[in-house]
């Protein structure tokens, strides 16, 4: 993560002619209220500077549940929540296919946006998104915010800090069962614009973008170990149901600044396994699980006998911090650091690994990444800085 002056980072933040705009806590708006949602309304509502003002969902009754149960005064479709005028971020919960049509929705409503992740489906979907905003002087921001939690952001403190001298290579690894074992409704896992890839690999290359800058090339390898799944729980449990992406997945990455990296993506592994270990020319950094906000840090020193901890400092606040640094940043007329830039080269990232799955050899991306100012020691969620509404 770079240390680059805010004005670098704004030309690629989505900063535009309303940025900075208004006085006190954002309005906040939930649209999907999903596994997920519980824990965005769970954060987002301890949040000082937010105030969360409506959910909707195309199930009414699940979003009205869903704001009853966190005392959020507005709940409905997505036309209802859109027209609560105090409202300036929409945060995007819905399933991946529709992510874009709804960032739409939200932009042309004159409302910034924060999505879950992927952006978009396609590359070329979330590039609409992003022009759009551009157009319209508003911002895009995107999940996973875990890399701004404190594990990453005291990674990006000791790799800066020269622990393990320069950075040569990166391992990461993603792998277990599948999620049909624990989620009721794990069919949209499955579909396009999910899979291991999808679904979990943004938080694993956004943390590894984060650290080294974007991707110059890729080249990957990708199979499907069975056609169909059962539901193991839930109401749903013994139903079978299609399995249309790749299953494993396995990439290697050449980034722009000179490192490299091996990173496996499986739904097909019996044995879990979750790990992003960054070598250098004098030792290793083993980093937290990237899809958790915490640690452990540990490093190996060429010549040691084993392991030892790193201090880990900064918010285990959860998921919505990254929504919260954009509303900060909004106010104060900076760039947010979970920004639809990174998102993007991201999302072209994955397509790309896909891509080269399909064509045998190596792709090169077309899309950069801003660089990420990591967030200072002391940057404190449930502080309230924006002052009260004017």
């Amino acid at each position: 993560m770079s240390s680059g002056s805010d004005h670098g980072y704004e030309s690629g933040s989505g900063t535009g002619p309303r940025s900075g705009s208004g006085s006190g806590p954002v309005g906040v708006a939930l649209v999907g209220a999903g596994v997920i949602s519980a824990q965005y309304l769970t954060a987002l509502s301890g949040f000082p500077d937010i105030r969360v003002l409506a959910v909707a969902d195309l199930d009414v009754e699940r979003a009205r549940a869903a704001a009853q149960a966190y005392d959020v005064p507005v709940a409905g479709d997505l036309a209802s929540v859109l027209a609560v005028p105090e409202v300036e971020i929409v945060v995007n919960l819905t399933i991946p296919a529709a992510h874009a049509e709804v960032a739409s929705a939200a932009l042309r409503a004159g409302k910034h946006v924060y999505g879950e992740k992927p952006l978009a489906l396609a590359p070329s979907d979330g590039a609409k998104i992003l022009a759009e905003a551009q157009t319209l002087g508003l911002r895009v921001g995107s999940a996973p915010d875990t890399f701004l939690g404190a594990g990453l952001q005291s990674a990006a403190r000791a790799l800066a800090g020269g622990v393990i001298g320069e950075p040569v290579s990166a391992t990461a690894v993603t792998q277990g069962p599948g999620p049909e074992r624990w989620h009721p409704s794990p069919e949209f896992l499955y579909q396009y614009g999910a899979g291991p890839l999808f679904d979990i690999g943004p938080y694993y290359l956004t943390a590894l973008v984060a650290l080294f800058g974007p991707v110059s090339r890729v080249a990957a390898t990708a199979r499907q170990a069975r056609a169909r799944r059962v539901i193991g729980s839930g109401p749903k449990a013994g139903t079978e149901f299609a399995v249309d992406v790749p299953t494993h997945v396995h990439a290697l990455l050449d980034f722009v600044g000179g490192p490299s990296a091996s990173a496996t993506f499986s739904f097909d592994s019996a044995e879990p396994r979750r790990l992003i270990e960054i070598t250098g020319t004098e030792g290793t950094l083993s980093l937290p699980d990237p899809n958790t906000f915490e640690g452990p840090l540990r490093i190996r020193e060429f010549g040691a006998a084993d392991w030892r901890d790193l201090p880990v400092t900064g918010t285990v606040a959860g998921r919505g911090i990254g929504v919260l640094d954009m509303a900060r940043a909004l106010r104060a007329g900076t760039g947010h650091r979970a920004s639809g830039e990174l998102a993007q080269h991201v999302l072209e990232l994955m397509s790309s690994v896909t891509d080269s799955a399909e064509r045998h050899g190596f792709v090169d991306l077309t899309s950069t990444a801003p660089g990420v100012r990591v967030l200072p020691e002391g940057w404190d969620p449930a502080a309230a800085t924006l002052g009260t509404v004017g």
